[in-house]
C-alpha cells in the first residue's frame, strides 16, 4: 500500500510512493522564540528529526516562521486551527506545509483562500482529523466515536480540498485508543491514495506513551500503511525521535546505528549490568553512522553465546567480562574497564 501513495513533496523531502517514512516531532516553545524554537529545532535535527511541526496560534508565531527557516535544515510544518489568516500568513512566511482542520477552518469562502495561497506557493496541505473532535453528527451516525466516523470525516475534508481543485494532500487521523487508530487506517488505506502521517495522538508519558505507540505504530506500519509518523510523548520531543527510529529500526524500515541488545538480569549476574547497558546505550548515540549490533550480557550461561551472534559484544562474569567481536573472544577485562575497550572498538570499527 505505501508504495502506490502519491508523491507529496515538502520542502526538500518527499513522501507517498514507497519513499522512506519519515519521521516528524512538533516544537513545545512559544513560535514565536524564535531563539527557542531554533534551538529545539537543532536539537531534534541532531536526534534525527526529518520534519518538524510549530503552532502558528497567533500573528506573532505565524509571521517568525520566515526567521525559523533561515536557521534549521528540516521542513517546517505550521499547525494551524480556527484562523484561516494564520494559514496564510504562516505560507506567505514560509512554511512548507500547513495543517488544518477544514471543518474548523471556518467556511468555503476561507478555506478556498488557504487553498488559493498554497496552490501559489506549492505547499501541501495536511489534513487533520482527531477523535476527540469527531462533528457531532458522525458520532450520532456510528452511535459514538468509531473508526469509521473518523474515516468519513477525513474523507469529507479532503473531498472539500477536491471539490477546490487542489490534491496535493497528506491525510492524518488520530485516537488515543490504539485498536481504534489501527481500524481506522485500514479503513483508509483502502479509499484513498493520499500518503498517510500516522500516529497514536496524546499516547502519554515515556513508559505509557512508548508502549501504545510502539504497539499501534507497529501494527499500522507493519501492513504497508503510513508514509510518515510521530511518536506523541508528554515531554522532550527529542524522546518522540529516539522511539520512532527505533520503531522503525524494529520493523526492518530503517536502517543505520548501533542495535544495543541487553540480557534482564538473573540471579547469576555478578556484573552492574543494568548500569552497563544503561551507559552503552547512551555511548553508542555518537555512533550513528554504524550499522551493527552491540550485545551486553551479564552471566557465563547465556552470555558469551548471545555475545557471539553481535558484531560486538561483552559477556560479564565474576566482577569481569569478556570483549567479543565477531562471535570470537578478544579479550577479559575487569569489570571496570568493559566500557572503555567496548567504546575503543567502536572509534575504531572497520
Amino acid at each position: 500500500m505505501r508504495e502506490s501513495t502519491k508523491v507529496v513533496k515538502i520542502g526538500d523531502r518527499v513522501i507517498g510512493g514507497g519513499n522512506p517514512v519519515l519521521i516528524q516531532s512538533m516544537t513545545n516553545t512559544k513560535t514565536e522564540d524564535v531563539y527557542a524554537t531554533v534551538a529545539q529545532i537543532l536539537k531534534l535535527e541532531q536526534a534525527g528529526c526529518e520534519i518538524i511541526r510549530a503552532t502558528a496560534n497567533n500573528e506573532a508565531a505565524a509571521k517568525a516562521f520566515a526567521d525559523i527557516k533561515q536557521q534549521i535544515h528540516i521542513p517546517i510544518v505550521a499547525d494551524i486551527h480556527f484562523d484561516y489568516r494564520l494559514a496564510i500568513m504562516a505560507i506567505e512566511n514560509g512554511a512548507d506545509k500547513i495543517r488544518i482542520n477544514p471543518g474548523n477552518i471556518g467556511g468555503k469562502d476561507k478555506i478556498k483562500a488557504v487553498v488559493e495561497a498554497a496552490k501559489a506557493y506549492h505547499v501541501p496541505i495536511r489534513v487533520g482529523v482527531n477523535s476527540g473532535s469527531l462533528e457531532k453528527e458522525l458520532v450520532e451516525k456510528y452511535h459514538g466515536v468509531t473508526a469509521e466516523g473518523i474515516v468519513e470525516s477525513a474523507l469529507d475534508k479532503v473531498r472539500i480540498l477536491e471539490e477546490l481543485d487542489f490534491d496535493d494532500i497528506v491525510v492524518s487521523i488520530k485516537s488515543s485508543d490504539v485498536l481504534m487508530c489501527v481500524k481506522a487506517h485500514e479503513l483508509i488505506a483502502e479509499k484513498t491514495k493520499y500518503p498517510l502521517h500516522v500516529g497514536i495522538t496524546e499516547a502519554g508519558t515515556i513508559l505509557r506513551g512508548n508502549i501504545k505507540s510502539a504497539v499501534g505504530l507497529g501494527i499500522i506500519l507493519n501492513q504497508g500503511i503510513g508514509d510518515t509518523i510521530r511518536v506523541s510523548l508528554t515531554g522532550d520531543p527529542v524522546n518522540e525521535i529516539v522511539s520512532a527510529k527505533l520503531i522503525l529500526k524494529t520493523l526492518g524500515l530503517r536502517r543505520g546505528g548501533i542495535e544495543v541488545v541487553s540480557c534482564p538480569t538473573c540471579g547469576r549476574t555478578s556484573i552492574d549490568l543494568i548500569g552497563l547497558a544503561n551507559q552503552v546505550e547512551n555511548l553508542v548515540t555518537d555512533y550513528e553512522h554504524l550499522d551493527i549490533k552491540v550485545a551486553v550480557m551479564g552471566c557465563v550461561v547465556n552470555g558469551p553465546g548471545e555475545a557471539r551472534e553481535a558484531d560486538l559484544g561483552i559477556a560479564g562474569g565474576n566482577g569481569e567480562g569478556l570483549l567479543m567481536k565477531h562471535g570470537e573472544i578478544v579479550k577479559k577485562v575487569p569489570e571496570e574497564q568493559l566500557l572503555a575497550v567496548l567504546k575503543e572498538e567502536l572509534q575504531n570499527w572497520k
